[in-house]
């Protein structure tokens, strides 16, 4: 029953002090204001205003209304400017997921050159270990997911940042180092160290492994990329990484790579977004930013064509 116009109406005859001058600050006649009044008395069944007085007084339950006012307008008239801000183009939300921890390399670099030029979008960042991103993103709780892994949904679209290659990392002790590439018999023996994702979103297995009805000896899981470059260099076993994350380990000497067959695994990588979101400039903004560091900070990386 109440609509913002009757709170704006009380609000005003309350600063205003009279019928009349709250008429002139909301622009319509006092007829017509005291019409409204009225109408709204009859609505709520119990008066607003205590005529008797002079000048007339609003009674305890319009007070009751212009303090839900208080607390409504502001709130209102602030929306208002987010949405104005919103069809402009400038401000809204990016809620981001990514599916492997090694992302951060050049994800952290392109979101604080993004945050410079969008400084009224609001970011957040969360790893996609312990849920699934895809739904999320169709809820609404995510608005980009970055994935290798694109799985037909409709209304989400996925836009590509570069091709990698998926490369097996090994200590220069491991006798496989002798290998440039190797066949996928040939990590029956081993440990393989993976991301704790389920085993049809990693490329080794479903692109490598399985075709192949081959499984490691062992397999271990570790979340952090450098920790799983550790864990190969001291011979603790072997990991299939995009090889764009292991350049500065193999700078250091700490371990080598093999190609996954003589082709080798390749692999997009993708940002996935909502369809109805395609279209908003600082989404739009974002892909490109993700796109131009990626290839600024990344080596072993190909345009997607």
């Amino acid at each position: 029953m109440l609509e913002i116009r009757h709170l704006e109406t009380l609000c005003a005859i309350r600063d205003a002090g009279s019928l009349q001058e709250a008429a002139e600050r909301l622009h319509v006649t006092q007829s017509a204001l005291s019409h409204q009044l009225r109408d709204l008395e009859v609505r709520l069944k119990t008066p607003l205003l205590n005529r008797r007085t002079r000048p007339a007084r609003l009674t305890t339950a319009a007070l009751r209304i212009v303090a839900l006012a208080d607390t409504v307008l502001p709130q209102v008239k602030a929306t208002e400017r987010d949405l104005q801000r919103l069809a402009a183009g400038r401000t809204g939300r990016l809620h981001l997921a990514i599916e492997c921890h090694s992302c951060f390399q050049w994800l952290m670099p392109a979101l604080d050159s993004f945050r410079r030029d969008w400084p009224d979008v609001e970011l957040d960042l969360s790893a996609a270990f312990s849920f699934a991103p895809l739904p999320a993103l169709l809820r609404g709780d995510l608005d980009v997911v970055i994935t290798s892994d694109p799985q037909p949904m409709d209304a989400i679209e996925y836009i590509p940042l570069f091709r990698y290659e998926v490369v097996l990392a090994v200590a220069a002790a491991n006798p496989l180092a002798q290998h440039k590439y190797i066949e996928p018999h040939q990590l029956a023996d081993q440990v393989l160290i993976t991301y704790p994702v389920e085993r049809q979103r990693l490329d080794v297995f479903t692109a490598f492994l399985d075709p192949a009805d081959v499984e490691p000896a062992t397999i271990r899981r570790a979340e952090l990329t450098p920790i799983i470059a550790q864990l190969v260099a001291s011979q603790r076993g072997v990991a299939a990484l995009p090889n764009w994350a292991l350049t500065e380990y193999l700078n250091q000497g700490l371990l080598t790579i093999c190609r996954l067959g003589e082709q080798g695994v390749w692999c997009t990588l993708y940002a996935a977004v909502r369809t109805e979101d395609l279209e908003a400039d600082y989404l739009k903004a974002f892909v490109q930013q993700a796109h131009d560091t990626c290839f600024k900070t990344l080596t072993g990386i190909k345009t997607v064509r």
